[in-house]
């Protein structure tokens, strides 16, 4: 439960940097696998600040 959490707690954060709706972000994430990627490095990601999670995730999505 917790790892869902802090997937939707991702997608907000993603939401708001980067000024795109729920449905678009979602979408991007699918396309690139983000929510397993987020899940697959849980233990470290959820300790990191806000911008570095954000910041993981779209390199990831840039570099993927």
């Amino acid at each position: 439960m917790e790892i869902l959490k802090f997937k939707l707690f991702c997608v907000e954060m993603y939401k708001l940097k980067y000024n795109l709706t729920g449905k678009e972000v979602i979408e991007l994430f699918n396309k690139h696998d983000v929510l397993n990627f987020i899940e697959d490095i849980y233990d470290v990601l959820h300790t990191l600040s806000d911008e570095i999670i954000v910041s993981d995730i779209n390199e990831y999505i840039t570099n993927g």
